[in-house]
């Protein structure tokens, strides 16, 4: 084994999880709905300091089956699913298009907490999506309007050019339009909540959609 790898696996090894006191889960208290558990969690998340609590891994597949996934922003949770936007030209708007399902995963170590998420996908209309750009930042709306998402950059250079001419326009038209840019929401067929416990008696609650109906029901950790 090379030095450099067994630096690595030491620093590895030396981190810890969870040296804060945790939150109990107790699942016979939970609504019977997903979604008020889950803005409960995130307002506590954001209440204990959690660093950006809003982001989230999102998992798809290309046309071949092969996963792929990427961390990226959640843009609202609602009755309808949990949102999140692209442009449907990129890498992940390519593979929803041809295989409409996506797991979210949300990861507040500050608690010890994870949701997972599992579901179709559906693009919402085009009025929902012109909305979402427009309820963007300054920064945000630049990023929208700076180059192809996910194809090959020939120089950095090209990149800081796109990006200076983007903000500028920004600036000058904050209604400005992304045509490709769309806002998609997973519709939850599962939602899985796990507390962590330092005892390793890990408690994940799993609600699972029959019908018009929610299943509660624990997994062994």
């Amino acid at each position: 084994m090379s030095d450099a790898q067994k630096s690595f696996r030491e620093l590895l090894h030396a981190q810890r999880v969870w040296d804060v006191p945790l939150p109990r889960l107790d699942p016979s208290s939970v609504p019977a709905d997903p979604l008020p558990l889950f803005h409960a969690w995130f307002a506590e998340a954001v209440a204990a300091g959690q660093t950006e609590p809003h982001t989230m891994t999102l998992a798809t597949v290309d046309p071949e089956g092969r996963p792929d996934v990427r961390t990226l922003m959640m843009h609202d949770a609602d009755g309808r699913g949990w949102h999140f936007a692209t442009h449907a030209t990129s890498a992940k708007g390519r593979q929803l298009a041809a295989r409409p399902y996506a797991a979210l995963g949300f990861y507040w170590p500050a608690q010890g907490r994870q949701v997972r998420v599992r579901g179709p996908v559906a693009p919402a209309s085009r009025e929902e999506s012109r909305a979402d750009l427009r309820a963007r930042s300054t920064g945000a709306l630049a990023s929208a309007l700076t180059g192809s998402q996910s194809e090959v950059l020939p120089t950095y250079e090209d990149l800081v050019r796109a990006s200076e001419a983007a903000w500028e326009r920004a600036a000058a038209e904050p209604d400005a339009e992304a045509e490709t840019w769309t806002l998609y929401v997973v519709e939850p067929r599962e939602v899985e909540f796990f507390q962590g416990d330092a005892r390793r008696r890990h408690v994940r609650l799993r609600y699972r959609r029959e019908g018009d109906r929610w299943v509660r029901e624990l997994l062994w950790p």
